[in-house]
């Protein structure tokens, strides 16, 4: 048999037995910087294979919405509507639907331009601009066909960016394929131990101070990560409406001319969060009743994601079509405002359903004091707030830290009242209250007077002496052996 070495011709190593330096430099020094670099070439290529494969994922998509675009101008290009009204029903088609609008999200350290995540629909409204630019200031006989071209011509710049893309991404990959690093390797046979959390901790802290001297640097970038993921705190419980959002929610309904104005005397107002903002004030005004107020809130919450999606021309192109009588855009936007409102106002009824059954007394648990045995009474013992008995003093300190409203209801002897103050309290802190009530002594148990001359009496009393046989170990009890 003959065993073929050749692939560890590949092998990347940080090896300094052949290694030589001039005198004057630092051999170790050299060999850090060295290993250093190959660290940093090898994350680097990998970081560009991820972002390669994340812009063809992209890039499909756009592809895919190009298409749509096109067949849509082609199969009204005989039409003698203009080719406007067909290009902003298909840009709304593709923002009607957020969730297959939305672009991917990048993989972790993978990062775009972008400020905020592209939609498909933005995109297709800045490629019809650029297409719009192309033939601006001319007054072309046929302007289907000039957007077919136009459009065309982008699509082919598209898929001549995913050739170059797709080229560059086997190359990178081929490369990769050729390097054995530490990373690749496994051991068939292995010892391996579960680190303690304080080792784990340790060893994350003097990896991340001399990360210039690993070998594997993958671990102390998981390690960042996670940490980041642990700190970045987004919850959608905190986003609010801005004051710029409440001025153009109180702008009367259907006063598209006023909207109009308003988005373009403050632009900043087409912002995501300002949606966001609007959609949620939406849902705390359906929750308090206000049904009119919240409608308006989604509706103009919504009119500005639609100009928002539709790129730069997008929001006189709306305005001008919605305000189209018995246009498909009114009718298309008219339906997204009724289920949105629908939703919200649904989601709300739920919540507030929750609420009625959880403000309910019979169904919030509580803590009550109650005795077990019925012939057991529960007293109450204040402590005297004078006594100089230690054991007193200590059960008067503990009295003294109660709430009024509990101090009085001890004072008053009654189980009733005390149980009153528990049931306000949550289940935590009644729990807390009684293990105080029995530290300080101020709660005993006294046993009922039996009358035996009734039937049900003697009963109860031959119970009780029943019971008192068994705990001595009589006959007909458990027997308890002494030494």
């Amino acid at each position: 048999m003959v065993l073929d070495y050749s692939k560890w011709d590949a092998l990347e190593l940080s090896d300094d037995s052949d290694i030589e330096v001039h005198p004057n430099v630092d051999k170790r020094s050299f060999i850090r910087a060295k290993q250093s670099q190959i660290h940093q070439q090898r994350e680097q290529r990998r970081h560009d294979i991820k972002t390669l494969k994340y812009e063809r994922i992209i890039n499909d998509g756009l592809l895919s919405r190009i298409d749509k675009l096109l067949e849509s101008l082609k199969k009204h290009e005989d039409s003698s509507a203009s080719p406007d009204e067909f290009i902003f029903q298909t840009i709304m088609e593709f923002a009607s639907n957020p969730a297959e609008d939305q672009a991917p999200p990048p993989p972790e350290g993978v990062h775009t331009h972008e400020k905020e995540q592209p939609k498909y629909s933005q995109m297709m409204g800045a490629l019809v601009d650029q297409v719009k630019k192309e033939f601006e200031g001319s007054t072309p006989d046929n302007l289907f066909k000039e957007y077919i071209q136009g459009v065309g011509g982008h699509k082919e710049k598209v898929q001549g960016l995913q050739k170059e893309l797709l080229a560059r991404l086997a190359q990178l990959e081929k490369e990769e394929g050729t390097k054995i690093t530490s990373d690749g390797l496994h051991d068939g046979f292995n010892t391996s131990h579960v680190a303690k959390s304080t080792d784990k901790g340790k060893a994350a802290a003097s990896a991340q101070e001399s990360s210039t001297e690993l070998l594997n640097p993958g671990a102390v970038n998981q390690a960042s990560a996670a940490k980041a993921g642990e700190d970045d705190d987004d919850d959608p419980a905190n986003v609010e409406i801005s004051e710029l959002g409440k001025q153009f929610a109180r702008i009367r309904p259907g006063d598209y001319r006023a909207y109009q104005q308003f988005i373009s005397e403050h632009p900043q107002i087409i912002a995501e969060k300002e949606t966001d903002g609007l959609l949620v004030e939406a849902f705390n005004s359906q929750l308090k009743g206000q049904e009119d107020y919240a409608r308006q809130c989604v509706h103009q919450g919504l009119l500005l994601q639609y100009c928002r999606s539709l790129g730069r021309d997008g929001i006189q192109l709306f305005f001008t079509r919605i305000t189209t009588k018995d246009h498909r855009a009114a009718t298309l936007f008219s339906n997204d405002v009724n289920d949105t409102y629908h939703r919200i106002k649904s989601r709300a009824a739920e919540l507030s359903k929750e609420k009625s059954a959880s403000n309910d007394p019979a169904g919030v648990e509580q803590i009550q004091l109650h005795a077990v045995d019925p012939s057991t009474k529960i007293t109450i013992n204040i402590p005297a707030a004078n006594s100089e008995e230690p054991t007193e003093v200590e059960s008067r300190k503990i009295f003294d830290t109660f709430p009024a409203d509990l101090q009085k209801a001890l004072e008053s002897e009654s189980l009733d009242e005390v149980n009153k103050v528990l049931g306000k309290m949550s289940v935590e802190e009644a729990e807390v209250v009684v293990e105080q009530l029995g530290d300080g002594g101020m709660l005993s148990l006294e046993q009922g007077i039996v009358d035996a001359t009734t039937a049900e009496g003697q009963k109860k009393l031959a119970e009780l002496e029943a019971e008192g046989k068994q705990e001595v170990g009589e006959p007909g009890g458990d027997v308890t052996e002494l030494d």
